[in-house]
Formats: structure tokens, sequence, C-alpha cells
């Protein structure tokens, strides 16, 4: 998708959805990292100044996926072991959390336990085969449905259309969303994405996540690096079971379309694909 719409081709685009502004200690951490240097103390400093956050850190860093042989309880240390770009997209996810959180999602918990578990399988995709870009990987696997909760809030009957894509074993979802609502949660997922500075390649990724295979049928000759984010994508919601927690199916039809074209990206036999299964579950992530 183009990303020179005009203000009020947006406008029309997201039909009244307002997009969250970034809060405050998203900037203050963006401030930190632009320096040559960052003061990893001043984060840890900014992080410790938010209850909420400092919990959410420390449980991260202290989960299976890190393995670590004693609890860290220091925020200073837990910084360290993160590094800046991870505490920013733990940041980001409890942000848009707070900032989309009302009567209407309060019960939304399965959405944001999906979030996080695709987010933590993307990153390990990643790291079992050799992609350098793990800390991207797990902003797109944490933000790529950010639209799904913001529609929700928009558009009665969201969920129930939401489920019927992921049910309809051709797999139209975001046809429609569109039919329905004239927008989709990829395209209100990109402008989230977008606003808030994520990379480049998340944002688009995000705004294509749903239409994979035109990705793959359509390469373009050089352009490996976004089907290598779009591929750990899908292996990371096929694995995290995103069909069945927002969409009630049991059966991954998107995977059935388009999981060939992932695994023969990344040149991955179905044999590999059950070894990273099998990765991720010992490291307590990924839906059993």
């Amino acid at each position: 998708m183009s990303t020179e719409l005009s203000d009020s081709q947006i406008k029309r685009v997201l039909q009244g959805i307002a997009i969250p502004p970034q809060p405050q200690v998203m900037v203050d951490l963006h401030m930190e990292q632009a320096m040559p240097e960052p003061d990893m103390g001043r984060i840890a400093q900014i992080i410790a100044n938010d209850v909420g956050l400092s919990a959410a850190v420390l449980k991260f860093v202290n989960s299976a996926f890190f393995g670590l042989p004693r609890k860290i309880a220091s925020i200073q240390q837990a910084v360290m072991m993160l590094g800046i770009n991870s505490i920013a997209n733990i940041v980001n996810g409890i942000s848009v959390k707070s900032e989309l959180s009302d009567e209407s999602i309060e019960s939304m918990h399965q959405f944001w336990d999906n979030a996080m578990d695709v987010a933590a399988v993307s990153s390990s995709i990643a790291t079992q085969v050799g992609f350098k870009y793990q800390d991207e990987c797990y902003a797109l696997g944490l933000f790529h449905n950010a639209g799904v909760p913001m529609m929700m809030m928009r558009f009665d009957g969201y969920a129930d259309v939401m489920k019927e894509g992921y049910q309809d074993a051709s797999f139209n979802l975001t046809d429609r969303e569109n039919k329905a609502f004239k927008t989709n949660h990829s395209v209100v997922g990109y402008y989230l994405a977008k606003s808030w500075a994520l990379p480049k390649t998340c944002c688009h990724v995000v705004a294509h996540h749903h239409r994979a295979e035109q990705l793959y049928q359509n390469r373009i000759a050089g352009d490996v690096k976004h089907l290598t984010f779009m591929s750990i994508l899908k292996m990371a919601e096929h694995i995290s079971k995103t069909h069945k927690i927002l969409g009630g199916c049991s059966t991954d039809y998107e995977w059935e379309q388009i999981g060939h074209y992932a695994l023969e990206h990344l040149e991955l036999t179905d044999y590999d694909f059950e070894g990273l299964v099998d990765a991720c579950r010992e490291q307590g992530i990924g839906a059993m």
C-alpha cells in the first residue's frame, strides 16, 4: 500500500477510528535511544518510575523464554540484559493495551496474551533461522494485530465478522472487513505502527499480513527482507494458534494457503518446521 495518502484519504480509511498518541514514557525512551551513547541508567530510571511497566519488564526477563538460573529483581539489571530495543517493544505493547482498554475490550485478555506469544515466538524463530532482526520480529509479532481492538471499539459486530473470516476455508478476512466496515484491521494497524514510528519493514508487513500470498506471488527481485519478516510472522501465528484464539477455528485456513510459501522462502522442510515448534515449546512459548 502507498504511504503517500493525503490527510483526507487517511481520514476516510480510518472511518472515525482515533489513533492513540504515543505516551510520554515512550517519547522519553525514544529520545534517550536517539542519543549517540544511550544512558542505560537513565532508561532504567524511566522504567522504574512506572510501577506497571517495571512489573512487566521483570516478568518478561524472568519468564521461561530466557531460562535464567535465578530470578532478577533489579530494573537496572533487567534493562542491561534486555537492551533498549526489547525494552521499547515491551513499553509499546503495554502502552497500546492501556490506551485501548475500555468496557468493550476489558475481557480481551486472550487477545493480549496471544499478541505477546506471537511476539516471543517470532523472536525465537528469527534466532533459530539466523535472521538478525530479532527485536524487529518481536515488535512485528506484538503489533501485527493491534488494529483488532481498535476495530472492536469502533464497530459493533466486529468480533463476529472476524470469526467468520477465520472460519471460512477460503480465508478472506480483510475482504469481509472491508465489505462490512469499509476498512480493516490491517490498515488500522498500519497507521498505528506508522504513527508510533515502528520500523518501516514492520509497518509494511502489518499492512499486508493477510495478503501474504500476493506478496509471495508478486515478489520483487531482491526483496528478501520483507518476505522473511512475513514468513516468520505467519509461522509464529500458526504456532501460537491465533486462528483458534481470535477466530474460534480449529483449522488454520490461512496457513493452509500460504504455509508452503513461508517454508519455501526460508528453505525449510516440514521436518525443520517441527523442530522450530519443539524449540519454542521448550522455551515455554507457543500454544499447545
